[in-house]
């Protein structure tokens, strides 16, 4: 499915790379922005325009924190919560944004499927924490009141 329907992506990823086995993290990308996560779908069809065995696609997507391998909401939240971010208070604005969408440390994405959040290590914005990204764009020196602003306008942005 990927390969007809991305085809000239794929293409133009190719085209970049000097072997097929390079491009396997940008097809990554395609697959889990066609499911919604890395399913096996998506990395045996990587695995075949790769030319790779699918436990080599599933080791990269495992070990890679911006691939998901389970469903994710429609707004995946990464808050970082490393020691620099950790001392501006990112530990506690973490649970409390965990608190506000009614989430917990097992079950990290809201039952309409609209919120996904988890904690990572280093987004690379220390001094402008708590932060996070949202579907790979920054937000920063944030607190609980721009947050609920911020989740407002995603939930209003879903409908």
């Amino acid at each position: 499915m990927l390969a007809e329907k991305y085809a000239e992506r794929i293409d133009k990823i190719f085209s970049k790379y000097p072997t097929k086995r390079s491009a396997v993290m940008p097809l990554l990308y395609i697959a889990q922005e066609e499911y919604g996560y890395v399913n096996l779908q998506g990395v045996e069809e990587v695995a075949t325009l790769c030319e790779l065995d699918p436990t080599q696609v599933k080791s990269i997507a495992g070990f890679y924190t911006m691939y998901r391998e389970r469903p994710k909401g429609k707004y995946w939240l990464h808050i970082c919560t490393d020691l620099a971010c950790a001392l501006r208070g990112a530990d506690e604005f973490y649970e409390e944004v965990l608190h506000e969408l009614k989430l917990d440390h097992d079950n990290d994405t809201t039952e309409d499927g609209t919120f996904t959040v988890e904690h990572v290590m280093c987004l690379g914005a220390c001094d402008r924490a708590p932060m996070l990204q949202c579907n790979f764009h920054f937000h920063e020196n944030l607190d609980m009141d721009k947050m609920r602003e911020l989740i407002a306008k995603w939930r209003a942005e879903k409908s």
